[in-house]
């Protein structure tokens, strides 16, 4: 199976990789937080110590509904054991909710063929054992020395106030190896109380894990934090903590130590998840709710026909409980009887009838299309075909609300749809309150990790009677001989339509909001024929005033932007990563694997690098975990050397030119005298992470050189272009932002709707973006959102990409990049880079695109002058 991360959980292990280093470093994981866990905006989050867990990095990544905490785990155990543990086989244990999770978590961690479990084989060499609580009797000695160890459990399973309660605390013989070599100066184990045995070690798997201090995951961890889990987690002893959750808990005192924050906005971006959720209403009555419901589940089955891939869209139906009136049995009537809907379509699954067990959704032969439940389906059930979210009841966030929709979330095979309609999902609900329905399905949003912001901006509400974007929606009436045949209307295109007939052969149409093509040609044969051109001018200025609510984006407004391409052997080819490398004929034996300045001190028990001074002290548990993981005592040099290679692999170094160049290093170690092989296999977690580091900066020299040869040397080739495979576009409805611009400002061109994203209400960043939104050359413009390659417009500098601030469309058509730098860093090597760079992309161009790097005041200009200056006005 090709699995391959989504960016924002590569972004996410990133943090936790430079989180855990420098707690190592710092040996304080207070001090290594507040360090590393900064806001995009510049604001570090509390971090919250738990008594008697002070020394241990204990953080949290939070990613809502729909992020793949469970993936994200499996892969921050490499990173944990690599980063900090400084264990080659480390003792996992990872905690779930509920049983039912427990079970299903631990059978996909044993499927060698689910991506969860290759993630481990791959990080460790298939040497991984995965165990349920239940089975922990079945764990040798061997086992723990010779791969990792995870075992999944309940956190119930340890949180207990007496600790004879529970079999995680119970004497066991069959544990009984574990501790026969076992030094007593282990602190902190349980004995036994009573009998003639008292006073001895108990056997049990509590004492194991405290022994080996494990990595601890603990999955929605908002359930975990309290001091009865608090004492059970100081029980085991961990190494470290990783919480993952939707819903960190904010309590000021023993709140999460949120490390990351994945945004929904970021799911969508990736194709994770189907945003907006188009929601309807329908105060009448249940009955009409379910039928609606059904027809958008038909509408949408017929786009899914024009996939490439298999999609069987499901309707999903909240019924109500067994006294009312909407409860599953008549729900299923209506749909037998009434809408005619045959019976091996429905399948019903609550706690008395389990119609989904044993059925793959996702088979083509699979009939079913509506799945009938009351409260929550089972945990952990997982089908993105589900688009179509049905309550019957009025909404209310309640639990089984939030789980049941968090249901149709998901994105079929996590990749983005050709057809439009197909990346969203839909919410049908029964409710006499519009406003009610829409505030309450945001809250549903919010405790599913949804930010508040983007919990309001991911709800579509398909609502004739309420504006969209405005309280002033333009109503257009017109005075019609007859009633204009609206056949051709979706049913959401009549309800725009009253009609009300005033007289014998005369009727009055009022239409709100927009006027589709189908529409106007209805409302225009039913005029008078006298009366039609000026019913056509009319429309006309009706269609009009309503896209001036409307955004660029919103209005079909195409927004194109030619990208740097150069030519190569005849062919065109985008500017990226790998171009540059390419041409910098890249060979890491061309870097001096150069540790001279490597030293251990053995009185202090500190190795020191030339990381701004830092040293990494060996600790009493440090060694006694290295002492169960020390390398055959007749190991050589070339047996180190292969476990370096095997953990600073990289996909563009062949392995023998990396054991070659690791080979130089370590050769040059062991000639000193104070540097023997004992010494280096002690170091050899931190000799791989300067070994990293070291070949990040000889890729980062190689790649200045590939890029000044590739786009500024005499050979080189470079152009823009425009076509269809090279080009940016802006996507219509696609603008992930992380957190919205909240000053007073009324913005009135930004391309995306209604406000920019990722700007600051003051400052010189919005003084320029001020200043563009004025300017009269500008058509529209839209704030570049750094890092998110797939929705933003990027060049490819010598070490990464450079996202520009803003990028705007002028009335002529020509497209101006601006990038605003302050006094302070105007002048600095990364923006002489950029403006270089900038600047032939602007030259390449055939005069379709501009370029600017602007200041507060330069060369006498003020910054809308500026503006004026390089696109040419006077």
């Amino acid at each position: 199976m090709d699995f391959q991360l989504k960016n924002f959980q590569t972004d996410a292990l990133d943090k936790l990789r430079e989180y855990l280093e420098e707690a190592r470093l710092s040996n304080d994981p207070w001090r290594a937080f507040q360090k590393i866990a900064r806001t995009p905006t510049g604001h570090t989050p509390t971090y919250h110590p738990v008594a008697g867990l002070e020394k241990v990095p204990y953080v949290c990544l939070r990613l809502p509904t729909g992020g793949g905490k469970t993936i994200l785990g499996a892969y921050a155990i490499r990173v944990a054991a690599q980063s900090y543990i400084e264990k080659d086989y480390p003792l996992v244990l990872w905690l779930v909710p509920s049983n039912t999770i427990r079970i299903q978590t631990a059978e996909a961690l044993k499927n060698t063929a689910h991506p969860y479990r290759i993630a481990l084989d791959e990080a460790f060499e298939g040497r991984v054992r995965v165990y349920d609580i239940s089975e922990i009797e079945n764990i040798r000695p061997a086992d723990i020395a010779q791969g990792v160890c995870l075992v999944v459990a309940t956190i119930q399973a340890l949180r207990v106030e007496k600790t004879d309660s529970r079999d995680v605390y119970a004497h066991k013989e069959a544990l009984e190896d574990h501790f026969t070599r076992l030094q007593a100066s282990v602190p902190g184990l349980e004995t036994i109380a009573d009998g003639p045995n008292a006073g001895k070690v108990k056997y049990s798997f509590a004492n194991l894990l405290r022994i080996h201090h494990p990595m601890v995951i603990v999955d929605e961890a908002h359930n975990v934090r309290t001091g009865l889990s608090f004492d059970a987690l100081r029980r085991v002893s961990p190494s470290c903590i990783v919480e993952l959750t939707a819903t960190p808990d904010t309590n000021s005192q023993t709140g999460s130590n949120v490390l990351y924050r994945v945004t929904a906005s970021a799911l969508k971006a990736e194709a994770m998840i189907k945003l907006p959720i188009v929601l309807k209403e329908h105060p009448a009555s249940w009955q009409e709710t379910v039928s609606d419901a059904l027809r958008t589940r038909k509408r949408l089955a017929e786009f899914a026909t024009r996939e490439p891939e298999y999609i069987r869209p499901i309707l999903l139906i909240q019924a109500e409980s067994k006294e009312k009136p909407a409860n599953v049995e008549a729900v299923k009537q209506y749909l037998l009887e009434t809408e005619k809907v045959p019976a091996e379509q429905i399948a019903v699954a609550t706690g008395d009838q389990r119609g989904l067990d044993k059925i793959d959704l996702f088979q083509r032969s699979c009939p079913i299309e509506v799945v009938i439940t009351v409260q929550a389906l089972k945990e952990g059930w997982d089908c993105s075909f589900a688009y179509v979210f049905c309550s019957t009841a009025n909404i209310h966030s309640s639990k089984e609300v939030e789980q049941l929709l968090g249901r149709v979330l998901r994105m079929p095979y996590a990749k983005r749809r050709a057809v439009p309609e197909l990346n969203k999902a839909y919410a049908h609900v029964s409710s006499p309150s519009f406003g009610q329905a829409a505030r309450e399905l945001a809250d549903s949003l919010i405790a599913m990790g949804f930010e508040e912001n983007e919990a309001k901006q991911f709800i579509e509400v398909e609502q004739v009677e309420l504006p969209l974007f405005s309280s002033a929606v333009p109503v257009l009436t017109l005075t019609l001989e007859q009633t204009p045949d609206l056949s051709g209307l979706t049913e959401h295109e009549r309800q725009a339509v009253t009609i009300t007939e005033i007289a014998p052969g005369q009727v009055r149409a009022e239409v709100r909001g927009k006027i589709v093509a189908a529409g106007e040609n209805a409302l225009i044969a039913a005029a008078p024929a006298p009366a039609r051109a000026e019913v056509k001018r009319k429309i006309a200025e009706h269609r009009a005033a309503f896209e001036q609510l409307l955004s660029p984006s919103q209005r079909g407004v195409v927004f194109t932007v030619p990208r740097l391409c150069v030519e190569c052997q005849g062919e065109l080819a985008l500017v990226d990563e790998e171009l540059v490398i390419e041409a910098a004929e890249w060979n890491l034996l061309d870097y001096p694997a150069d540790l001279s300045r490597f030293e251990y001190d053995d009185a202090s028990k500190t190795f020191e690098l030339d990381i701004e001074g830092s040293k990494v002290v060996i600790h009493p548990k440090d060694a006694e975990q290295l002492d169960l993981n020390l390398l055959p005592t007749e190991q050589t040099d070339l047996d180190l050397v292969r476990w370096l290679d095997k953990q600073v692999r990289q996909q563009d170094v062949s392995q023998q030119t990396m054991t070659a160049w690791i080979l130089q290093a370590v050769t040059g170690l062991l000639k000193r005298p104070s540097l023997p092989l004992s010494t280096l296999v002690r170091a050899k977690f931190i000799l791989a992470r300067k070994l990293g580091e070291l070949i990040v900066q000889a890729r980062k020299d190689a790649k200045k050189r590939g890029w000044q040869q590739l786009l500024f040397s005499a050979e080189a080739r470079v152009q823009t272009s425009i076509s269809e495979e090279f080009a940016f576009r802006y996507r219509p409805d696609d603008y992930p932002v992380g957190w919205w611009y909240s000053g007073g400002w009324d913005f009135q061109k930004h391309y995306y709707h209604p406000k920019p994203g990722e700007l600051e209400s003051s400052g010189e960043e919005f003084e320029c973006a001020v200043e563009l939104d004025r300017h009269t050359a500008v058509k529209t413009w839209v704030r570049n959102l750094a890092k998110k390659e797939s929705v933003s417009f990027s060049l490819q500098t010598s070490t990464d990409l450079f996202y520009p601030d803003f990028v705007a469309q002028l009335h002529d058509g020509r497209v101006l990049v601006v990038e605003y730098k302050g006094n302070a860093y105007a002048t600095n090597d990364d923006s002489v880079e950029k403006r270089k760079l900038g600047a032939l992309w602007a030259d390449r161009s055939s005069g379709k695109a501009l370029f600017l790097m602007a200041e507060r005041r330069k060369d006498g200009m003020n910054i809308p002058q500026q503006i004026t200056a390089v696109v040419g006005l006077t």
